[in-house]
């Protein structure tokens, strides 16, 4: 594995003890310095270049990184990739071009300059598109690295009823981001959902919906043959099972939520009309 690699696998930024422990040794960090493969952002801490830049930037304001740019270091769930840098500058003017945030009162990252992830939180329910903020706070709650309680005290007033309602969209279990934001646009159009439901002749499913309407979201791995296969399979043991199947993929999820609600609103609809004959 090349250094950019092992880099890439852990935010993009790592210690040179946890790189020398790697087997890289102080020669190859330095050749990779020369070469412009790797960033040294202070001391001791090495990263991508595409990494070093909000660090890099946070470190010349004495600012902190936060909100949907601290996403990477701490592994969470996103959306999309951050187009401006977002800083928690404390008192200070946040420099030209950034989006800037109020102070971290909690502890930071042991050795980054990277905002605490209570305050990475905050700052996205108060500053992103709910969904955006909703994958990145249940990829932290379901990890366990934060409890939602916790939260909501750190979240009183008027001000953050928006924030502490979009705590009641968290889900115990999520196993992709799909499955999250699923949950939230079925839910928000006043549809019955049941998760993870377990089918006879089936296996688990997502979603079953109506307790008629079995719903799956498809990620990237299922466009592997093998899992196509077995989808195939899945699929036409849901319909002998009496149940009608859905499958939506990412660009419906995430891009299309609307149409993606509208069709199972359709398929529900002619189910009460008899026209499947369903149950």
């Amino acid at each position: 594995m090349d250094i950019q690699t092992f880099l890439g696998a852990r935010a993009g930024v790592a210690r040179a003890s946890t790189l020398r422990g790697a087997g890289f040794s102080r020669t190859h960090l330095e050749k990779a310095l020369a070469a412009g493969r790797i960033v040294r952002i202070r001391r001791g801490v090495y990263s991508t270049p595409r990494v070093a830049g909000a660090f890099g930037m946070a470190l010349q304001h004495n600012a902190l990184v936060t909100c949907l740019s601290a996403a990477p270091t701490y592994r969470l769930w996103t959306l999309h990739e951050a187009s401006s840098v977002h800083l928690s500058p404390g008192h200070k003017t946040a420099p030209p071009g950034t989006l800037a945030h109020g102070r971290c009162p909690h502890p930071t990252h042991p050795w980054l300059p990277v905002a605490g992830l209570a305050d990475v939180l905050i700052h996205c329910l108060r500053c992103l598109p709910t969904v955006e903020s909703l994958v990145m706070l249940q990829c932290a709650a379901q990890r366990g690295d934060i409890t939602l309680d916790f939260l909501r005290r750190k979240l009183p007033g008027n001000r953050n009823a928006r924030a502490r309602a979009l705590l009641d969209n968290v889900i115990p279990r999520a196993d992709s981001l799909l499955e999250v934001l699923a949950d939230y646009h079925f839910r928000r159009a006043g549809l019955q959902v049941r998760r993870h439901v377990e089918i006879p002749g089936v296996g688990e499913v997502d979603f079953l919906i109506e307790d008629c309407l079995v719903v799956e979201t498809d990620g990237d791995t299922h466009l592997e043959p093998r899992q196509v296969k077995k989808d195939r399979k899945r699929n036409n043991a849901t319909l002998v099972g009496g149940r009608l199947g859905l499958r939506f993929g990412y660009d419906d999820v995430v891009h299309h939520p609307e149409q993606m609600v509208a069709q199972v609103m359709e398929v529900l609809e002619l189910c009460r009309q008899g026209a499947f004959g369903a149950r």
